[in-house]
């Protein structure tokens, strides 16, 4: 678990399992079942990162637990990494709300629209939540 090494940082842990309970209790659920499976992780930033081989999935980020595919590009990865960050500082903020805010729109998005993106050229960013996420990720990850 990361640590609470400043006024900040306890703050920061408070707001997202207080506000943001739902959405960090759904993602320690599955970080758990992950664990228990063997699945490696890591810090990063003020998050969690866990790694799964399963699925055709990128990432997805419930509180501060994000779970990404580790079978992508080194480049990818990394890009990854802060984009599903920027969606963590997006359920600090929304804490309930980020369920019909980012989570649904989200997952519709990726599952749903993916012919629809490739055959009009439209980058995955385009979608507000997407974009707010990658916006976010940069700047708390100081890129």
């Amino acid at each position: 678990m990361p640590e609470l090494t400043s006024p900040k940082a306890f703050f920061y842990y408070l707001v997202h399992f207080t506000w943001g309970l739902s959405v960090n209790l759904a993602g320690g659920l599955i970080y758990l079942i992950l664990r228990i499976n063997k699945r490696s992780s890591e810090r990063f930033i003020n998050s969690i990162i866990t790694y799964t081989d399963t699925g055709s999935f990128g990432g997805f980020s419930l509180g501060i637990f994000i779970f990404i595919n580790k079978n992508r590009e080194e480049g990818r990865l990394s890009e990854t990494k802060i984009h599903e960050y920027g969606h963590t500082i997006q359920a600090l903020i929304l804490g309930p709300l980020y369920w019909i805010a980012v989570a649904l729109p989200s997952v519709v998005w990726a599952q749903f629209f993916q012919g629809f993106r490739k055959r009009r050229n439209i980058p995955y960013s385009w979608l507000y939540c997407e974009s707010w996420a990658d916006k976010w990720g940069k700047k708390y990850a100081g890129i």
